[in-house]
């Protein structure tokens, strides 16, 4: 038996807010890995509009720059993004050592 923990973050109650969570994290590390949306879209069978959907809901709901496009060079992320990914990492990182250990105590 595991114990998976999964957080997002969300800037509102509004139950349609998409949150930044893992799915946005996976995007915006591919668009840095590779440079491009559009080559990150890709290594994860998403559609290229999805992508875009989902980019601009968070950078609504957080009010905030996610990727700076530089056309036919590609995009690249924002120091805000690099932000939220770090902070996202950290928390998933703490939240997840206190659920392994109250799933320690409840099964051993």
């Amino acid at each position: 038996m595991r114990c998976r923990t999964i957080i997002k973050f969300r800037n509102s109650d509004d139950p349609n807010d998409l949150g930044f969570g893992r799915g946005i994290v996976q995007l915006l590390e591919g668009v840095e890995e590779y440079g491009s949306i559009n080559r990150a879209t890709a290594s994860m069978g998403m559609a290229y509009s999805k992508a875009w959907k989902i980019i601009n809901s968070i950078e609504k709901e957080f009010d905030v720059r996610l990727i700076d496009r530089e056309g036919a060079h590609g995009s690249h992320l924002t120091d805000e993004a690099r932000t939220l990914i770090k902070r996202y990492h950290e928390a998933l990182d703490a939240a997840d050592a206190a659920a392994q250990t109250v799933f320690r105590k409840y099964y051993p």
